[in-house]
């Protein structure tokens, strides 16, 4: 075995990557990213869940409760709300994940040792978050119990344990089983319906190592002409799961579809268009199919996994993560799918992430474009 020999291949291993910038950035820096995101997704503490109350007491011992319920970080106190249509609307447009309601008789009741009895309204298109606020709330209201009667129990010669005042009744909107499946099947569409982009990276690679893109932009197509051609096939194919995966779930999972088929088959096409423009970035700046493989997976399956709320809520990450997750393509549409699939809403919800979409899909691909004609120039 010869040192020089060995010397000779490392040293031109070393040239190689060097030179080959996409491996440089892939042996170099995606431990470090992928050691990040981990890092992010993994230590998720569940904390500002947003809840709204409907106080239809309003006492001062109401508002001593509300306060108790929402110190520290982990409910956030949305709206103090008058009437149960605004409870309705809120919970429906996602804006909150649990409600408590506070009835009229609340402090008489507290005052006459009768007990006191709330409901909680949960979320159950996010069952993490509705199941830690019931916990949440109802050691909350505990605390307030005992620090409410504790000197007027003791006076009178009662111990508060054998009391048992404190009555939580749960509802569950949208998911009346609470069952994990039904919120999670939905959120995963964002995954599997992305694979595709993966496909467009990979076939762009595969034209530019192989040299057959010089000989296509020799013909009297465009470089956006070009793009395009390319994502449309992967963006057909991929309706054709928009069918299947939703028959699927109905048939096998047992998950209840409420929605508008035809609303959802269109915010699928945004969905695949936004996600297939970042497949394009990938392929454009990636030499070789295993970069632009490994590439995919860092940027869009790892995050797409983590980041887009499927398995942890949004509200409790870390501020920089929830912004990374906004340019994902797949946080809108998971939002979307939930939506859809359990409490059936309708545009006049979900336009704000339909809008998400359309520009991210035209950023991207815009992207694409104008750094696929400086590379090919």
């Amino acid at each position: 075995m010869s040192f020089r020999h060995i010397w000779a291949v490392t040293r031109k291993e070393f040239n190689h990557i060097y030179r080959d910038k996409s491996t440089l950035f892939l042996v170099l820096f995606t431990p470090t990213l992928i050691l990040l995101l981990m890092a992010y997704a993994l230590t998720v503490d569940l904390k500002h869940i947003p809840i709204a109350v409907l106080d239809l007491d309003r006492s001062q011992t109401s508002q001593k409760f509300i306060q108790q319920i929402t110190a520290g970080q982990d409910l956030d106190l949305y709206t103090i709300s008058n009437k149960m249509s605004e409870i309705d609307s809120m919970m429906m447009n996602g804006e909150i994940k649990a409600a408590v309601i506070i009835a009229p008789n609340f402090s008489a009741d507290l005052i006459a040792l009768k007990g006191l009895s709330i409901q909680v309204i949960i979320d159950g298109t996010e069952p993490q978050g509705g199941n830690f606020a019931v916990q949440h709330i109802t050691q909350r209201a505990e605390q307030f119990i005992d620090t409410a009667l504790s000197n007027q129990l003791s006076a009178q010669g009662f111990v508060l344990d054998t009391l048992q005042p404190l009555d939580v009744r749960v509802q569950t909107w949208f998911n009346p089983d609470l069952k994990d499946r039904n919120a999670l099947i939905p959120g995963l569409l964002s995954m599997v319906l992305g694979f595709p982009a993966l496909s467009v990276a990979l076939t762009l690679a595969h034209e530019r190592e192989h040299g057959t893109l010089e000989q296509l932009l020799a013909t009297p197509v465009t470089r956006s002409e070009l793009l395009l051609g390319k994502i449309l096939p992967y963006i057909l194919v991929g309706l054709i799961n928009v069918i299947l995966i939703p028959l699927l779930s109905l048939a096998w999972f047992h998950i209840s579809f409420n929605g508008n088929f035809l609303l959802f088959f269109g915010l699928s096409a945004l969905f695949m268009f936004a996600v297939l423009s970042m497949g394009m970035i990938i392929g454009v700046f990636m030499k070789s199919q295993a970069a632009a493989l490994a590439l995919s997976f860092l940027l869009i399956f790892f995050p797409g996994f983590f980041l887009t709320g499927i398995f942890f809520p949004l509200a409790s990450m870390p501020e920089e993560a929830r912004m990374e997750s906004m340019f994902l393509p797949g946080t809108h549409y998971a939002i979307i799918t939930r939506g859809v699939f359990l409490p059936g809403v309708g545009l006049d919800v979900l336009w704000p992430y339909a809008l998400m979409l359309i520009i991210l899909g035209l950023a991207y691909s815009g992207v694409a474009v104008l750094f696929f004609k400086k590379k090919l120039g």
